[in-house]
């Protein structure tokens, strides 16, 4: 018997480590270099940067990694695990929302004596979970390993978007990015990011999130994952159950805003509760059980559906229940007054006169540093985290500098102002910053803010000496290239 069971045990180990060594080939290390943009001076490229990060082959002779690894970059190798030569690499698709990549190689070489992983299912919580990657500090592949320890929505840091995440007690470490997370050789997992506070956390972004996105890529174009658009708040308390007539059997969460674009508009009401989505009971928190016993944001409900996928929603209406159809044609994020991070996307900007004019996004407030959250003015924090979208205001609009010329004398140091009114016709989004210039046939350029206060100058002037400004501070173009095919310059 005693030589049956080691005969057993060699075999165990060696299929334990043939299994190892067919996953070591498939681990790439991927080099970068970005160029990342400026959006103080928008008219100017920010400084190159190297990075790495780690990945997988999949099927289709793909790398699946981190969005972040390679966003704004210029140029990509990669190397698997092992091996010395590098390869060049190309990004094939990308999702910022979930940060989740596809790169190719074309030099089919490389894919050669490495075997493609499987993606698997989400897994339960307590499950071992063995990370592989590259972290810092050395050249050679890391596997660390640790349990899932928690699954749940969460707001993911490259994109700001909430999604299903798992958090697991591996260690996760720069460079670590972008390596898949792996349960019987199956990926379950990508590693993404580590809590700043706390030892031994972890995240992955978890196998149906990747399913997601490799199914939506599948006929070459990614549309994004969809989102409702409307604001709730939680029905926890009696009395507003009560008041909205809500039965004893009945929970759900009430509805006190439609967005804009908003996919829910004209079918779901203010003072609607919502009791279900897609047959999922949501409770008076808000959340839904996506797995006995597991609890999560209504929204994952509607992150698994697809752009142009139709939900069933229920809601109680006047103490009357009604079955209503949704088409989510909306991304998430895209009803944002003030966007959140946007990746190799120029910075928008228009110059007249030597005023700087630019749509509030998130990546200007990093701006002021590692810290914007505190250091950036309070306004315009206000309006990243509380501002909505409206058909007249599509985008907050700022004055961010004045370039210092004779002709914009005492306005030199206007900065960072918002702008609402140009030459007497509101502004919603930058397009009408142009049009309100351009088209204007008075005496007077009148730029008004968000107090009142004006800047006036004369239009003769304004026009006339504008190329010269440009030629001093060493400005190509007055304006970004979306801006100009929009007007026909």
């Amino acid at each position: 018997m005693k030589k049956i069971f080691y005969i057993l045990t060699l075999l165990l180990i060696s299929v334990s480590i043939s299994a190892e060594t067919n996953i070591n080939k498939s681990i790439i290390k991927i080099y970068t270099v970005k160029n990342n943009y400026n959006y103080d001076n928008p008219w100017q490229m920010g400084t190159q940067s190297n990075g790495t990060g780690s990945g997988c082959i999949i099927d289709g002779n793909r790398i699946l990694t981190n969005a972040h690894v390679i966003s704004n970059n210029t140029f990509i190798q990669v190397k698997k695990a092992g091996e010395a030569k590098k390869y060049t690499a190309r990004v094939d698709s990308i999702s910022h929302e979930s940060d989740l990549a596809i790169l190719k190689v074309d030099d089919k070489s490389f894919f050669e004596n490495s075997q493609a992983l499987k993606i698997g299912e989400l897994p339960e919580v307590r499950d071992k979970v063995a990370v592989y990657g590259f972290p810092t500090g050395g050249d050679e592949m890391s596997i660390t390993e640790g349990v899932v320890s928690r699954i749940e929505q969460r707001n993911y840091a490259h994109s700001s978007a909430n999604l299903l995440a798992c958090q697991i007690d591996a260690a996760i470490n720069p460079g670590n990015s972008g390596g898949p997370v792996i349960i019987n050789n199956m990926i379950v997992g990508v590693a993404f990011q580590s809590a700043v506070r706390g030892e031994n956390i972890g995240y992955m972004v978890p196998a149906p999130v990747i399913k997601h996105f490799l199914t939506d890529i599948s006929n070459g174009k990614y549309r994004g994952f969809p989102e409702l658009g409307i604001l709730f708040q939680k029905m926890e308390n009696p009395d507003i159950r009560e008041k909205y007539q809500m039965k004893q059997n009945h929970s759900g969460i009430l509805v006190i805003g439609i967005l804009y674009d908003s996919s829910a508009k004209n079918i779901i009401n203010i003072d609607d509760v919502v009791l279900s989505i897609e047959g999922k009971d949501i409770e008076n928190d808000g959340s839904v059980e996506f797995r006995t016993g597991e609890r999560t944001s209504l929204n994952y409900i509607v992150q698994k559906k697809f752009i142009n996928d139709v939900i069933t929603i229920k809601v109680l209406r006047k103490g009357e229940i009604k079955e209503l159809k949704v088409k989510l044609t909306v991304p998430m994020n895209s009803t944002r007054l003030v966007p959140y991070e946007q990746y190799e996307t120029p910075p928008t900007y228009y110059i007249a006169g030597g005023l700087v004019f630019a749509p509030l996004t998130k990546n200007y407030l990093f701006e002021w540093g590692n810290q914007w959250f505190f250091s950036a003015p309070t306004k315009l924090l206000d309006l990243y985290t509380n501002g909505i979208r409206a058909e007249d205001r599509k985008e907050v609009i700022l004055l961010t500098k004045v370039l210092a010329d004779e002709i914009n004398l005492g306005y030199h140091d206007i900065d960072n102002v918002i702008i609402t009114k140009i030459n007497d016709k509101k502004i919603s989004e930058m397009k009408d910053v142009v049009d309100a210039i351009e088209n204007n046939k008075g005496i007077y350029h009148i730029i008004e803010d968000d107090t009142g206060r004006k800047i006036i100058l004369k239009r003769d002037l304004f026009d006339k000496y504008g190329s010269r400004i440009l030629q001093t501070y060493r400005i190509d173009s007055d304006r970004s290239d979306d801006l100009k095919s929009k007007s026909g310059k």
